[in-house]
């Protein structure tokens, strides 16, 4: 028995070791060598400083800058740790708010959301969560949408704005994979490094 289980026991050994440590080990020091911007967490920096990932969505609600999907993410009440309260963007969590279309609360959001639209088409993306409540990107028809106000709050003209739009949509991956999206945070970044 010990002569079946000695030879056992060292193939575990080593393949625990090949595959628990030597391959994840070289796939991460291929990952910083070829790819480190990606391999660091895509973060994107500002006079110095980081100010976010390009991967993580950010809470903008300012009027001068454009404004992500909503996003459902909710959190514990850090006053009442029995109540749940709005996180947006929170990259500690991630989900949906699998509400349904009967939902009252989901309802409510997209009729609040849509009353200062008017009677002009949405994007769905300015309505809906996304499965994350992380994502990053808005559709360039979402953009379209906000660049009257953008425009008015810093005071530029919505040609301007709007050919920042253009200049940061990026192209589905490999052309195909995917649809044209735009960068919230990049294109906020761009907004204020732009003169009237």
């Amino acid at each position: 028995m010990l002569a079946q289980l000695r030879p056992a026991l060292v193939m575990i050994a080593i393949f625990t070791g090949l595959t628990g440590i030597v391959f994840p080990l070289g796939f991460v020091a291929f990952g910083k060598l070829a790819f480190p911007y990606q391999a660091g967490g895509s973060l994107v920096e500002a006079h110095g400083q980081v100010i976010g990932s390009a991967l993580i969505g950010q809470n903008f609600t300012a009027e001068k800058y454009f404004w992500g999907r909503p996003s459902a993410l909710m959190g514990t009440d850090p006053k009442d740790s029995t109540k749940q309260i709005a996180t947006p963007y929170d990259a500690g969590e991630s989900g949906a708010s699998n509400l349904g279309p009967t939902s009252k609360a989901l309802i409510d959001r997209v009729t609040a959301a849509l009353t200062p639209a008017g009677t002009k088409p949405v994007p769905g993306d300015a309505l809906t969560t996304s499965a994350s409540g992380l994502d990053p990107d808005i559709s360039p028809e979402n953009a379209a949408g906000q660049v009257a106000r953008v425009a008015h709050a810093r005071g530029m003209s919505p040609e301007l704005v709007r050919a920042l739009v253009t200049q940061k949509t990026q192209a589905p991956a490999l052309g195909f994979i995917g649809a044209p999206r735009v960068n919230v945070l990049e294109l906020n970044l761009a907004l204020d490094s732009t003169k009237p």
